[in-house]
């Protein structure tokens, strides 16, 4: 009762020893890492300093307040 594996076991060695070889840190070995491991992140942090900003200057203002 054993199921063919999903991916043949030659591709999945040459992978392995493509990453092995690789000497970037392990979270950025694989071909979209970046996007999910710097892109991703830097998006929010960039979102989140100009919300604080916005809100900083509507404070400093008088803007937006509720009544």
């Amino acid at each position: 009762m054993s199921e063919p594996p999903f991916v043949p076991r030659e591709k999945l060695l040459e992978k392995q020893k493509y990453f092995q070889n690789i000497h970037k840190h392990t979270y950025l070995k694989g071909r979209y890492d970046k996007i999910t491991s710097v892109a991703i992140p830097a998006a929010l942090a960039a979102t989140s300093l100009a919300l604080i900003a916005r809100g900083i200057y509507n404070m400093s203002h008088g803007i937006g307040k509720k009544e």
